[in-house]
């Protein structure tokens, strides 16, 4: 039976590699703009993980998220851009080909940073949950979009609204991501290449998320998410845990940003507004709280819904002679799409089979009676046969 169970989900993962190796090329067919539209999926995906860390697993709920993202953003945008260098002559002079950082420096760095801004972020919250948190990660998130907003005087650093462009792409053994290549007889445009590396990423981290979730550590985290006092009182260290559910999440966010910026080549502060973490908070919840396959499923919606959704929203626009803004009418759309989800499926499209689970109502086996253990009273007898008396007896 087990070796049968092995078989089939060998077959299963056989059959999904597959899939997702000749997806991209399958797309390729209808426009690169399928493409692309599945590539920022995937680093959806990959922000969703890394919140479901915080809100899932800890039940830290974070509406600050996109701040790490901006953190990874920006991290490669200053080191490998000209940004720097046309600012500080004395970077110009010793770097005099550009400052042009490899990706193998730049990621660690960046998943490095944002988790130092994540434990930043979580010191000063440690007492705070619920509607508390959320506002204060909420304040988080704007701060620093709007640091880098106004970080362009008196010393222009992140160029301010303007943005941050001409960033290098990705290469990796010589082979630049963003150019097309030809491998097996196939064209890898810039969005298939960059595909496969956002695919690898999504599925380290979903081993990594895997094995958290059943790790010491992910117990833990989710024992202080049901009842944080009497995690404490089981000698949980709910500091240090929250502390590491908050860096932990917070590196995700800054991976995701690196390629994000790799992969757009320019980045300003619009692309890390309130919106984009209510979006990724959205992704979890309507997913599945704390549920691996459903956090990606949300996350696929989620990210992909609105870009379809442009489909629909031009044939309404010219229907009704233009009246109707085709931006505003597409977000309704995702409203109301969202609004349907959650009434059908309150606890997301893949709940978790542990999570809220009722316990079993169905009465014990009947055991011999034990003189040691209390019987319940008979219910046909009235209320004066099982009245106890302090002598022992019972009396009719």
């Amino acid at each position: 039976m087990n070796a049968a169970i092995q078989r089939n989900k060998l077959a299963a993962f056989i059959v999904a590699a597959i899939a997702l190796f000749v997806l991209p090329f399958v797309l390729q067919i209808a426009g690169n703009a399928w493409v692309r539209i599945l590539d920022i999926a995937l680093l959806y995906v990959l922000l969703a993980l890394g919140l479901n860390i915080v809100v899932g697993y800890a039940g830290l709920l974070d509406l600050g998220y996109v701040a790490f993202y901006a953190v990874g953003a920006y991290m490669l945008g200053l080191l490998a851009s000209p940004q720097l260098t046309s600012t500080f002559d004395s970077i110009a002079q010793a770097f005099p080909g550009g400052l042009h950082t490899p990706w193998w420096v730049v990621i660690p760095l960046g998943a490095l940073v944002a988790g130092a801004a994540g434990v930043l972020l979580g010191a000063p919250t440690l007492k705070l949950r619920g509607d508390y948190l959320a506002i204060v990660t909420l304040g988080f998130g704007e701060i620093v979009r709007v640091f880098m907003n106004n970080l362009d005087a008196p010393v222009n650093i992140t160029n301010g609204p303007k943005g941050i462009s001409g960033i290098d792409e990705i290469s990796i053994f010589g082979v630049s991501l963003g150019k097309t290549q030809h491998f097996f007889g196939l064209e890898w445009p810039k969005v298939t290449n960059y595909y496969f590396l956002f695919l690898i990423l999504v599925v380290l981290a979903v081993l990594i998320c895997y094995r958290l979730e059943r790790s010491r550590i992910g117990r833990a985290w989710m024992a202080i998410r049901e009842d944080e006092i009497a995690a404490k009182a089981m000698g949980i260290n709910t500091r240090n845990l929250k502390l590491l559910a908050f860096g932990m999440g917070a590196t995700f966010g800054g991976v995701s940003g690196t390629m994000f910026a790799s992969f757009q080549g320019f980045i300003s502060p619009e692309s890390f507004s309130l919106q984009e973490s209510v979006m990724i908070v959205a992704m979890v919840v309507l997913g599945g709280i704390g549920h691996l396959p459903g956090v990606i499923v949300g996350a696929l919606l989620l990210s992909a819904l609105p870009e379809v959704l442009r489909y629909v929203a031009g044939p309404l626009q010219e229907m009704t002679d233009g009246r109707l803004d085709a931006s505003i009418l597409r977000q309704l759309l995702v409203a109301l799409a969202m609004i349907g989800i959650m009434l059908a499926r309150p606890r997301g499209l893949w709940p978790s089979p542990e999570h809220g689970k009722l316990a079993s109502t169905a009465p014990p086996p009947d055991t011999p009676d034990d003189p040691a253990v209390p019987q319940p009273a008979n219910p046909d007898a009235s209320e004066a046969t099982n009245r106890d008396y302090t002598s022992g007896t019972r009396h009719a």
